[in-house]
């Protein structure tokens, strides 16, 4: 990889942030590395890094355990993360009461990019990193990602890399800091600080890590499991700014680079003046879904979980349904601790995730399901048109319960324009990848929708996803991906 970019000198440059954002992201050409370069390198961190992944009975987990009343799967140094059970209760869908086992991980983590403009071109700083769940061993991460316990070092291993430049502030510019949720169905309220800094300094750039535009970032979501869930929801959060329908013309006829449904999708991103429902509207009707629908949640001892099985290697349903949990020893010669065991959330099949998009008064609008998941901090957040965790929908019952499931399955050719296996985060998940999509449906298709569901532009998208606790980590991932080309 081409190390010269940190010799350019910006110093004394102070362009807007949305601009700068966005012409990084209609960037796809890179001098330093090309993406096909991109591509080549991650293949070959694959072949020079050392992983040994290997499932092992809970019994001989290092530094693991059941508690003595098989209460709790945790950690002996009581950080990092457990699994623990709830019992669930509520009002929404067709199912009011359940058990669950459940990853309680109350501490925050990092999810940081580095930038440094170059020649007015924004870059981020992205690392090759193997988690021990990842589906391929190397994604594409944000620059720093780690869990506080990590960072504190509490598994007695090195600080990550590039952590100075986000503890010590006056190294750097934030660009973007927000915290963020984790997969509700999977963690009890979890929450990441999702962080964008910008840096005028030289700086060494390691073996695993490689500047890329935000343009590069979004076309290599293109292909299969390459960037992986921490940089999709980091990219996600990340604005161009409001603009009147006047300037959006005008912006698209003067770039060349922008056209077709690449055009249609930036104009849904910038344009604050054209949407079917006002910004107030949004609120008043995820406000009154909240207010209508309940989720408590009560903590349950591991061996009370209801339709749940504790077995020596695994914690599974008794359907082999959803998703089990089980142990493994781990060895990564790249990382900070290389050899360790850990419980990793194993899936029992692919699910789907995919938005539904549709013209509508000239600008292209996203339908929104509210969704209501296990572990969501505050009962709803919104989510994609459609989201299947596991392949539990192929069956006659879904077809006829989940809105949308029968049309994203037999969409025509002509109607998908993004359609992508993308992984989960492997640091938590055992091999878990879910088809992600995006439709873009016909005039034909109805506008009205169920009373959970809404049509947003994806500037009114952009806006929510500032604020906690709106948008799923599903639908930010999907977010990510649309890109301008």
């Amino acid at each position: 990889m081409d190390k010269r970019l940190i010799n350019y000198n910006t110093k004394g440059r102070d362009q807007n942030t949305e601009l700068a954002f966005l012409k990084s992201a209609l960037t796809f050409q890179n001098p330093f590395n090309t993406t096909e370069q991109v591509l080549e390198w991650v293949q070959e961190r694959n072949r020079q890094v050392h992983v040994n992944i290997e499932r092992i009975p809970f019994d001989k987990m290092r530094n693991w355990s059941l508690d003595e009343k098989k209460e709790k799967l945790l950690h002996s140094s009581g950080s990092f993360f457990s699994i623990e059970g709830i019992n669930v209760k509520t009002n929404w869908g067709l199912v009011p009461d359940w058990d669950q086992p459940i990853i309680n991980q109350p501490e925050i983590g990092f999810l940081g990019i580095i930038t440094k403009e170059v020649s007015g071109i924004l870059y981020f700083l992205l690392q090759a990193k193997i988690e021990p769940g990842n589906v391929n061993n190397v994604q594409l991460s944000p620059t720093l990602q780690a869990t506080k316990s990590n960072y504190t070092k509490v598994h007695k291993g090195k600080a990550p890399a590039y952590l100075e430049y986000f503890t010590n502030r006056t190294r750097s510019v934030v660009l973007l800091d927000q915290l963020q949720s984790e997969q509700g169905a999977r963690f009890l309220k979890k929450r990441n600080r999702n962080i964008i800094i910008k840096i005028n300094e030289e700086i060494e750039i390691l073996d695993d890590f490689c500047w890329l535009t935000l343009g590069q970032i979004k076309d290599l979501m293109r292909f299969d499991n390459v960037v992986n869930m921490d940089t999709r929801t980091v990219v996600s959060g990340i604005s161009f700014g409001n603009h009147s329908d006047e300037t959006v013309n005008f912006f698209n006829l003067i770039n060349d680079g922008v056209s077709g449904v690449g055009a249609q999708f930036l104009a849904s991103d910038l344009n604050s003046e054209v949407s079917l429902y006002s910004f107030d509207e949004i609120i008043h009707w995820f406000t009154d879904l909240k207010v209508k629908y309940d989720l408590n949640i009560k903590s349950i001892p591991l061996n009370a979980v209801r339709d749940w099985l504790i077995e020596d290697n695994c914690i599974r349903h008794v359907d082999n349904k959803f998703f089990s949990v089980i142990g493994v020893h781990v060895e990564i010669s790249s990382r900070e601790v290389t050899n360790w065991d850990q419980p990793l959330v194993a899936p029992v099949q692919e699910g789907i995730c995919a938005f539904i998009v549709k013209e509508i008064d000239g600008i292209l609008h996203f339908l929104v399901q509210a969704k209501l998941e296990s572990g969501n901090f505050d009962i709803l957040e919104m989510a994609p048109t459609l989201q299947c965790l596991t392949g539990s929908y192929h069956n006659e019952n879904s077809l006829q319960t989940l809105p949308y499931l029968d049309y994203v399955l037999n969409a025509s050719s002509e109607e998908i324009i993004f359609d992508t296996l993308q992984s989960e985060e492997g640091g938590r998940f055992y091999r878990e990848q879910n088809r992600n999509m995006v439709l873009l449906v016909g005039k034909n298709f109805s506008q009205e929708v169920p009373e959970n569901y809404i049509w947003m532009t994806l500037n009114q998208l952009k806006i929510f996803i500032k604020f906690n606790n709106y948008l799923n980590i599903q639908a930010r991932s999907l977010i990510s991906a649309i890109s301008y080309n």
